[in-house]
C-alpha cells in the first residue's frame, strides 16, 4: 500500500467515525423526546423493540437527508454552513418522525416536545461542527496541491475565497501545456485540480496523477459531461460506449409527470394564502398588475409564457431590450419585490405552468429567447439545454448561483440531463430548499451584462 493510500484510509476511517458521533448526537435529543414524552402518548405503546425501531429509524432519516443536504462535509464547509445543513438535515427529520408520531398516536401530538428536541439539535450540531473543524485542520495539514488550467484560471482565488485554504496549500499554478511537458513537477503534490483542459492533455495528466496517487478534482467539459451519460456495452467483443439524445425511459416520464401534479396541486392549495396575500401587496403598492407573462423556452424549443408574480416596475424594459437582473441593486425592483424575491415567492405561479405541462418540477431553468439566442450564437453548445423539460428548479439552480457563468450552468443541466433519476428529482427537491435562504444563490449579474461573453469574462468568479 503506498504512502497516498494508507493516508486516504486513515482519513475516511477518522472521518466516518466523526461523522457517527455526529449523528448519534443529533439522535439525543430525538430519542429523549421520544421516551420521556411521545412513547407513552401511543395508542398502543411499544416494547424495547419497538422504540429502538422508532430512533433507528430516525437515524437513517437523518443520515439519508444529511447526505443531501451536504451536513458532513466539516472539512469542506465553514463551520456556520455545516450547522445550517444540519439544522435543515435534523427538521426534515424531525417532520418527517412527527407525521409517524401523528399516525402512532391517532391524533395530532403536542409539537412542543419536537421544538424542544430540535434546539438541543441545533445546539449540539454547533458543539459537533466547532470542534469537528477544529479537529480536522490540526490532525490533517493542508495538503500539497497544484492547479493545472488552459482556457480558464482562478481556482487558487476561489481556494481562498472558498476558505478551502485550510485544506489545500496551492504550491503551484501551471499552465496544461508547461505541466506535461515536465510532468515530474508534479511528484510530491497530494491534490491536483485541473480547470478548462482539452480531453487529450488532461488524459495524460490524469493518467500520471493515477499512477502517483494524486487526488484529481476535473472542471468537465461540455463533451466530458455528455459523455458520463453513455451506456456501457459490448460490441464486436469490444468494450464500448453508446451515447445518443436525451431519450428518458416511458416509465421515468409518467412517474415524473404524475408527481409534477400531485406536488403542484398539493403546494397551491398549501400556498394559497401566502398567494393571496402576495397579490394583495402588489396591487395595493403600485396599482400595477400582480402577475407578470414572460416568454420562456421549453423542451426543443418550445415557446411558452412563464407565469410570476410581478417584483420588477411595470416599465421595467419599456425599451424592449432583454437584461438580466443586476442583483439587490436592481432600481426596477419594487420594494414589495425585493421582498418575494429574496423569498422565492415571486416563481410560486409557475406552479400553473407545471399543471399545464409547460414546465417540470425539476429541470433546466427555462431562458428567455433573446438571451438564449445571445448564448447560442457565441456557445452554440447551449442549445443543447432544451433537450429536457424545464423546471420550476433544476441542478444549476441547487449547486450553481443566479450569476453562474452560462457555460457553467450549460454543464450543470447537461449533468442532470446525462443521468435522468427519480431519486435525482427527489434530491434536488429536497436540496432546493437548502437555498431559499441563501443570499448567494439570487446575486445579479453585472449591470450591463447582456450576453453570454459577457459572462463567461468573469470566470474567476463564478468558476
Amino acid at each position: 500500500m503506498t504512502k497516498h493510500a494508507s493516508t486516504g484510509f486513515e482519513h475516511d476511517l477518522l472521518l466516518r467515525i466523526v461523522k457517527l458521533l455526529n449523528v448519534t448526537m443529533i439522535t439525543i435529543p430525538f430519542a429523549l423526546c421520544w421516551f420521556l414524552y411521545y412513547a407513552q402518548r401511543t395508542e398502543a405503546p411499544f416494547y424495547a423493540k419497538g422504540n429502538y425501531l422508532i430512533i433507528a429509524l430516525f437515524v437513517v432519516l437523518y443520515t439519508v437527508f444529511g447526505r443531501v443536504y451536504d451536513a458532513f462535509l466539516m472539512s469542506m464547509q465553514r463551520i456556520a454552513e455545516v450547522v445550517y445543513e444540519q439544522f435543515l438535515a435534523a427538521a426534515v427529520s424531525d417532520f418527517v418522525m412527527y407525521i409517524v408520531i401523528w399516525l402512532l398516536t391517532k391524533h395530532l401530538p403536542n409539537i412542543l416536545p419536537g421544538v424542544v428536541a430540535l434546539g438541543g439539535q441545533v445546539l449540539l450540531s454547533t458543539v459537533w461542527a466547532t470542534y469537528a473543524h477544529k479537529w480536522y485542520f490540526a490532525v490533517f495539514p493542508p495538503q500539497t496541491t497544484a492547479v493545472i488550467y488552459d482556457g480558464r484560471q482562478g481556482i487558487e482565488r476561489l481556494i481562498g475565497q472558498y476558505g478551502l485554504d485550510k485544506k489545500y496549500d496551492v504550491q503551484l499554478a501551471i499552465s496544461a501545456e508547461d505541466c506535461i511537458a515536465n510532468l515530474a513537477i508534479l511528484d510530491g503534490m497530494e491534490t491536483v485540480f485541473m480547470s478548462g483542459i482539452h480531453s487529450h492533455d488532461r488524459n495524460i495528466i490524469l493518467k500520471y496523477c493515477i499512477d502517483k496517487g494524486i487526488n484529481v478534482f476535473v472542471i468537465p467539459r461540455i463533451g466530458d459531461t455528455i459523455m458520463s451519460g453513455a451506456h456501457h456495452m459490448h460490441m464486436f467483443h469490444l468494450p464500448m460506449l453508446r451515447v445518443r439524445r436525451y431519450n428518458p425511459q416511458p416509465e421515468y416520464l409518467f412517474v415524473k409527470r404524475v408527481l409534477d401534479v400531485v406536488i403542484s396541486l398539493f403546494a397551491l392549495v398549501i400556498l394559497s394564502p401566502i398567494f393571496l396575500i402576495t397579490a394583495i401587496a402588489i396591487k395595493v403598492t403600485d396599482h400595477g398588475p400582480v402577475f407578470y407573462k414572460q416568454t420562456r423556452l421549453t423542451k426543443d424549443g418550445k415557446e411558452f409564457d412563464i407565469l410570476k408574480f410581478r417584483s420588477m416596475r411595470v416599465d421595467a424594459e419599456k425599451d424592449g431590450i432583454a437584461r438580466l437582473s443586476s442583483g439587490e441593486h436592481d432600481d426596477r425592483i419594487t420594494p414589495v419585490g425585493r421582498v418575494i424575491r429574496a423569498c422565492r415567492i415571486d416563481e410560486l405561479p409557475q406552479l400553473l405552468n407545471i399543471l399545464k405541462g409547460d414546465l417540470s418540477i425539476v429541470g433546466p431553468r427555462p431562458e428567455r429567447p433573446e438571451i438564449a439566442a445571445q448564448y447560442c450564437a457565441e456557445m452554440p453548445e447551449f442549445a443543447l439545454r432544451l433537450q429536457a423539460k424545464a423546471g420550476l428548479t433544476g441542478y444549476a439552480q441547487v449547486y450553481g448561483k443566479y450569476n453562474t457563468a452560462p457555460y457553467d450552468k450549460l454543464t450543470m443541466d447537461l449533468m442532470y440531463i446525462a443521468h435522468p433519476s427519480i431519486i435525482e428529482d427527489l434530491k434536488i427537491m429536497l436540496a432546493t430548499v437548502k437555498i431559499l435562504f441563501v443570499p448567494e444563490s439570487t446575486e445579479g449579474v453585472a449591470e450591463g451584462t447582456t450576453t453570454a461573453m459577457d459572462e463567461q469574462n468573469n470566470d474567476l468568479v463564478h468558476l
